[in-house]
This record gives C-alpha cells, sequence and structure tokens, in this order.
C-alpha cells in the first residue's frame, strides 16, 4: 500500500482523484474477499460432508482438538518441541 501523498499540497480536484481510485481499490479488494469467503464456505462443507461420511475418523483422527481449541482461544500457548519430551 502506497503511504499518502503530501495532501496540503494537493487542489481539492487531485484529493478527489485520490478519493476516486481508494474508492475503486477498495471496491477491487471487497470483491475478492467475498470470492474468497465463498471459496471458504465451498471447503468447509466439502469438510462437513466428508466429516458426516466418516463419522468424524480419518480426518481429525491425528489432531489434539483440545489442545488445539485452547491454542486457538488464546488460553494456552502451543507446545515447544523440548516441552513435549
Amino acid at each position: 500500500m502506497e503511504p499518502l501523498p503530501d495532501l496540503g499540497s494537493l487542489s481539492d480536484d487531485e484529493l478527489k482523484k485520490e478519493i476516486d481510485q481508494l474508492k475503486e481499490q477498495e471496491r477491487e479488494i471487497s470483491y475478492q474477499r467475498r470470492i474468497l469467503h465463498g471459496k471458504i464456505d465451498i471447503l468447509r462443507a466439502e469438510l462437513v460432508a466428508r466429516l458426516q461420511k466418516t463419522g468424524g475418523k480419518g480426518v481429525l483422527e491425528s489432531v489434539d482438538v483440545e489442545s488445539l481449541t485452547a491454542i486457538l482461544s488464546g488460553k494456552a500457548a502451543p507446545k515447544v518441541a523440548d516441552e513435549e519430551e
């Protein structure tokens, strides 16, 4: 992301042009965000379908769900290799 120009040196028309350019960038980013959220939803739906077919076996067998939940909720730090022994 580029830094803002010296705003005091810009004319009103230049400021309006900067605003228009930033609005266009925001529209493009928003579109990409919506596309990514759609892809995430599709992948999650696929994972749920697989979990329902297998009863959760296979996909989550090697995951320590409780530790992962604690880490993601900020209640525990991830284990360091030395601590695991």
